[in-house]
């Protein structure tokens, strides 16, 4: 591990209080050089499937990435130190459940403010419960103030949505722009109030999502299809963590099930 026990404590209390952290120069970034060019003609099929139709807003595109080659790497998903945060704020045994990404190209604009899961519990008017399911986010290349940079708020994660949105028009809740180098590392509660902004440049702008959850939460709409030649090779702790996602013939990994359109709420 890069980080000791006790400033795990402290990364989990950050998030707790702000909804997120990040480690910055986690991830080396020749790996994920790696990731970027394999990357490339996904991104490519993807917008070409959904040009007329891009399913997180004008210019901007969710590609579900398959584990396999350099997409399932336990020297990320199996991170100690990262698993180490999320244990400590979502609970032991967790479950991985969601690899892909979300890349606004030029021409994107301003999402509208919104949470990526409605609260645990809606009946009860409250968001007030521990973190129930983490994204972690990594870009494939540096984030600046030009290329789409995420846009959120501390402390979100556990209001009532329509007092956050209220506390940001009103100016009583700041917003925060997080530029990321590539190999930073951004944990975050998926309640919170955020947004995607735009690309202004020529080239698109990768982030990957790694989603854990609790280990009794299952979302139907995410999953990760994980291909036999794949499941054979896991450690135990990769086993664990992908306990609860479809195993399937390595032809089929990219016939995704998933139909994670809807994504605010």
């Amino acid at each position: 591990m890069r980080y000791t026990a006790a400033e795990h404590d402290a990364f989990a209390r950050d998030f707790n209080r702000d909804s997120l952290v990040v480690l910055k120069n986690h991830i080396p970034r020749e790996k994920l050089a790696r990731w970027r060019r394999a990357f490339q003609p996904l991104f490519e099929a993807q917008v070409a499937k959904d040009k007329d139709d891009p399913n997180r807003g004008a210019q901007r595109f969710y590609v579900t990435l398959p584990f396999q080659g350099v997409f399932a790497d336990p020297e990320i998903y199996e991170d100690r130190d990262i698993l180490s945060i999320v244990e400590r704020v979502a609970g032991p045994e967790p479950v991985l459940c969601q690899l892909a990404s979300d890349t606004p190209l030029k021409g994107s604009d301003y999402q509208p403010w919104h949470a990526d899961t409605p609260p645990l519990f809606p009946e009860t008017g409250s968001n007030d419960t521990p973190s129930f399911q983490l994204a972690v986010n990594f870009a494939l290349c540096d984030v600046n103030d030009d290329n789409g940079p995420f846009e959120t708020t501390h402390g979100t994660h556990r209001m009532n949505k329509a007092e956050a949105l209220k506390g940001i028009a009103d100016g009583l809740i700041a917003q925060h722009r997080y530029k990321m180098q590539m190999g930073d590392v951004m944990i975050r509660d998926v309640r919170a109030v955020h947004r995607g902004t735009p690309n202004k440049t020529d080239e698109p702008r990768p982030m990957v999502v790694l989603g854990y959850s609790r280990r009794w939460l299952h979302r139907p709409e995410v999953n990760i299809r994980v291909p036999q030649s794949s499941w054979d090779k896991l450690s135990p702790l990769g086993r664990q963590l992908l306990r609860y996602n479809p195993v399937v013939p390595d032809e089929q990994v990219l016939a995704s099930g998933e139909s994670y359109r809807v994504f605010a709420y």
